[in-house]
């Protein structure tokens, strides 16, 4: 079946995917906003369903889908990098500033005890984006997602260097069998063995010569650095994550999962290993679900992890598998316009959060017309933000790109033989 005509156009082939992207940023927002504006509904919610950890696997999945995609689209790791880190670091780091700024005048302490540690520390986890993962609290409560997307891009790049990037099915349904056993290891290994601090410079070194390797025009360096960055996100996510093992395991198998679906839809592997390799992420990763949550002393609250975990893989699967189904159709310019702003969405919802509750106090009773006006000052927020600063970083990021480009092709052997 051919998509309608108007499924020509990259914007139109990818309006599901901008629709599923606003809906889960939006419903993390809102689950941390019930706590602020509506607390007896998040009471009523605990323990039955998580909207924030459901919205963060179809964001998974979403990247799993669109990333891999990305890097074969230009064929080059040094494109591929550019354009993520002029698509990230640019709101990440105004979003970091306006978390830290309340610390920084004296008014409010940071999170989760970040100003315990070395500033120097602190700062450099978070400028690799793998704090989460590197046992450094997050400056804002929802960057740790972004670790484990830059743990999934170092792999990305990893199978890419060795020629495997169409095995997405396997290693998929390989990571989630891995979360089993991966139940048994304790969390934050590296860390308290040899110190966050020598962790952390360890593994930012480990970091930049693997990025920098991999965009090498050589084959060889490029390779290495591919490989490098690769074993880098695994022990990392194995030996060092904020949360169990497991968990890191399975949420690169959803991501894995989102790839395996795109290879499928472009022909690139069969439809039937495909569903096959889809069952076994499946099966093993509820199984992960159902074996690997601790219990306290009591055995208190684990039933309750285990159905929020199992819960939202499912919903999070069918949501995917409902907006895949219809990604021929068009979907309103409302939903598709959040998705594009969906970064902003998902940064900045806890800075205005956090406005509400520490400086107008607006926390501890229900307040529907402040849940609404929140909503409408994060849409004008985000819209404001993607026009001022996603986009014309991107735009940055794709001239620089073309620039790689052309420099590559000109010091080609068959550029230069040609008279100019």
């Amino acid at each position: 079946m051919h998509p309608p005509s108007y499924a020509s156009s990259p914007a139109a082939r990818l309006g599901w995917l901008d629709a599923l992207r606003g809906w889960a940023a939006m419903l993390v927002a809102l689950h941390h906003a019930f706590y602020v504006f509506l607390p007896d509904l998040q009471v009523a919610l605990a323990g039955r369903f998580d909207p924030g950890h459901y919205g963060v696997l179809v964001f998974f999945l979403v990247s799993g889908y669109i990333v891999p995609a990305s890097l074969e689209r230009h064929g080059s790791v040094r494109v591929f990098w550019i354009s993520r880190f002029f698509r990230l670091y640019p709101l990440l780091a105004v979003a970091c500033l306006l978390g830290v700024l309340p610390f920084l005048l004296g008014v409010r302490g940071l999170r989760a005890g970040l100003e315990e540690f070395d500033p120097l520390t602190a700062v450099v986890a978070h400028a690799t984006m793998l704090q989460d993962l590197l046992a450094v609290p997050n400056a804002i409560n929802v960057l740790w997602t972004l670790s484990y997307e830059m743990a999934f891009y170092l792999l990305v790049v990893a199978l890419w260097a060795v020629g495997w990037q169409r095995r997405s099915a396997p290693i998929a349904a390989g990571l989630a069998v891995l979360a089993l056993p991966a139940g048994l290891l304790p969390a934050a290994l590296l860390a308290r063995t040899a110190g966050v601090g020598p962790v952390v410079a360890a593994a930012a070194a480990v970091l930049a010569v693997a990025v920098a390797a991999a965009m090498s025009e050589r084959p060889g360096p490029r390779t290495a650095g591919g490989l490098l960055g690769g074993l880098l996100a695994l022990a990392l996510v194995a030996a060092n994550s904020r949360v169990e093992p497991w968990e890191g395991a399975v949420m690169l198998a959803v991501m894995f999962a989102g790839t395996a679906v795109y290879r499928a839809e472009r022909g690139q592997v069969s439809r039937r290993a495909t569903a096959l390799g889809l069952g076994a992420v499946a099966a093993a990763s509820l199984a992960a679900v159902a074996w690997a949550p601790r219990q306290d002393a009591a055995g208190a609250q684990t039933w309750q992890a285990r159905w929020i975990w199992t819960s939202s893989l499912l919903l999070a699967a069918a949501t995917f598998g409902a907006a895949w189904l219809l990604r021929r159709r068009r979907f309103p310019r409302w939903a598709t316009g959040l998705g594009t702003a969906s970064f902003s969405v998902y940064l900045l919802h806890p800075i205005l959060l956090m406005v509400a509750a520490q400086f107008l106090g607006r926390t501890g009773r229900m307040d529907v017309p402040g849940m609404l006006v929140f909503v409408a000052a994060l849409v004008a927020l985000s819209a404001a933000s993607y026009r001022w600063i996603e986009a014309p970083a991107q735009r940055a990021g794709r001239r620089l790109a073309r620039r790689a480009v052309r420099g590559r092709v000109d010091r080609s052997p068959v550029a230069t033989a040609v008279p100019r």
